[in-house]
């Protein structure tokens, strides 16, 4: 199932100009029960690539770093971090990926991230899957 933003299929040529991320909410039903799960992801990952020789050979200064920075899209296979949703996913369980709210900056996804956790009661409510808000404020049992 791919990710879905305002009721639209949404993939990597969707991402708009300085867009850094985004808040979701996957949804699955898992052993008869509707769960639900709200977290963050950025769009793309810090991939280490190593320089070439031609490269490395090029470069004066011995004391830079071997290898270059690339940014890859990697939020397409992302299927949250919670181990719940991860085994259902693995067990091949359909799981809803809605986007919320895309975030230009990452202090703006760090935030809204929080805002939305709050907003939903992801803690007071037994659907939500989150376990804590930022690791300061756990769910109760």
């Amino acid at each position: 199932m791919s990710w879905v933003y305002f009721e639209k299929k949404f993939d990597e040529l969707d991402i708009p100009i300085g867009g850094i991320g985004f808040i979701y909410i996957m949804t699955a039903v898992i052993d008869g029960k509707a769960v639900k799960y709200v977290g963050k992801k950025n769009f793309f990952a810090n991939i280490k690539k190593p320089m070439g020789k031609k490269a490395l050979a090029m470069s004066t200064d011995k004391r830079l770093k071997k290898y270059t920075r690339e940014l890859k899209p990697n939020f397409m296979s992302y299927y949250s971090s919670n181990a719940t949703l991860k085994a259902a996913h693995k067990a091949g369980i359909t799981i809803r990926r809605e986007i919320i709210k895309i975030c230009y900056s990452q202090m703006e996804l760090t935030y809204q991230e929080i805002k939305h956790q709050f907003k939903y009661e992801v803690l007071e409510k037994e659907e939500f899957l989150n376990g804590n808000i930022l690791g300061r404020f756990y769910k109760f049992k």
